[in-house]
């Protein structure tokens, strides 16, 4: 991650003088940077360190993810990512829409250094694959037209996608057999999906100023995601009537209402117990491979987000401030 955080420093020079500060400001080191964790662990052989080509990728996937950082700040209006102000809050939402296209761009420069096309290749479509996610989701907000299968769709292009990329990515270019590569992708799929999940449930459960974004978005947004899915399935008619017009925008927001609602209808452990069966199912596509060295790293990232997923309980018990 050192490595990782020097290569990023340097690529600030590569943008235009005027934007650099930009840059500067979303490229930062305070993040979780899951993604390049999931290609320095899925690329470890068991010995030395990450070479130039494992730290580049990790590189490319880090600047994609934070260029849609920027981009669903303006969507949902956030005034927080890692605890302090949003890109779009800072620059306006115009400049930040154009700096988040300016690092997708350049995460596709460094791409295409690579000596074949697969690696440009692979980030290009994971990058389209991303942002229809994200424009679905975003046609669908304020509407009640979102089936269950829709939401996994989503969460699977917009979010697992990368996490897959990032996993196959990196045990490809460590050398790994094509079946391992395939199976470190489905564990990637898998983990994303259920990272999605939790991050849909810490929106509601969460402490904001612990997990250092601005948190009740969706719902303020008419973003039906699987925790309002639940209370929604839940509800009697006439409080589902009166939910479903605040998702569609034609009443206020009430939040602790809502909040209130979910403990009583036991939301949490409902939506909990999906993120658990998919991190389950993440480690099964590793199960038949426990001699390959990146195996017992990438499972202690299932019990990271075990962990991270128990640390949202105690939110349960009322209202968040």
């Amino acid at each position: 991650m050192a490595a990782l955080d020097v290569f990023l420093r340097e690529q600030i020079a590569a943008f235009e003088p005027e934007i650099r500060a930009m840059a500067d400001y979303c490229i930062d080191t305070s993040g979780k940077r899951i993604r390049p964790a999931l290609v320095f662990l899925s690329g470890w052989r068991g010995h030395g360190t990450p070479g130039s080509d494992l730290i580049k990728v990790a590189a490319i996937v880090e600047l994609v993810h934070l260029a849609t950082l920027v981009h669903d700040d303006i969507m949902d209006g956030a005034a927080l990512r890692r605890n302090r102000r949003t890109a779009t809050r800072e620059f306006g939402a115009t400049a930040a829409v154009l700096l988040g296209d300016a690092l997708f761009s350049h995460a596709l420069v460094l791409a295409a250094q690579y000596p074949t096309t697969e690696v440009c290749y692979m980030v290009s479509e994971s990058m389209r694959r991303v942002c229809a996610g994200e424009i679905v989701q975003t046609m669908r907000r304020g509407s009640m037209d979102i089936t269950r299968e829709d939401y996994w769709r989503i969460i699977e292009l917009k979010t697992a996608e990368l996490f897959r990329v990032s996993c196959h990515l990196g045990a490809r270019l460590a050398g790994s057999d094509a079946a391992y590569v395939a199976d470190a992708a489905r564990f990637g799929r898998h983990l994303g999906i259920a990272y999605q999940i939790y991050d849909d449930l810490a929106d509601f459960f969460g402490d904001e100023r612990r997990i250092g974004k601005t948190l009740g978005t969706d719902l303020a947004s008419g973003k039906v995601t699987l925790p309002l899915q639940v209370l929604l399935e839940q509800l009697p008619a006439g409080e589902r009537t009166a939910l479903t017009e605040e998702i569609c925008g034609r009443r206020p927001v009430q939040m602790g209402m809502r909040l209130r609602q979910m403990g009583e209808c036991a939301v949490f452990p409902a939506v909990a117990a999906t993120v658990r069966d998919e991190i389950a199912a993440a480690a099964a596509a590793l199960a038949k491979w426990p001699e390959e060295p990146p195996t017992p790293l990438l499972l202690e990232l299932c019990g990271v987000l075990h962990a991270q997923l128990a640390g949202l309980e105690p939110a349960t018990a009322g209202p968040r401030a």
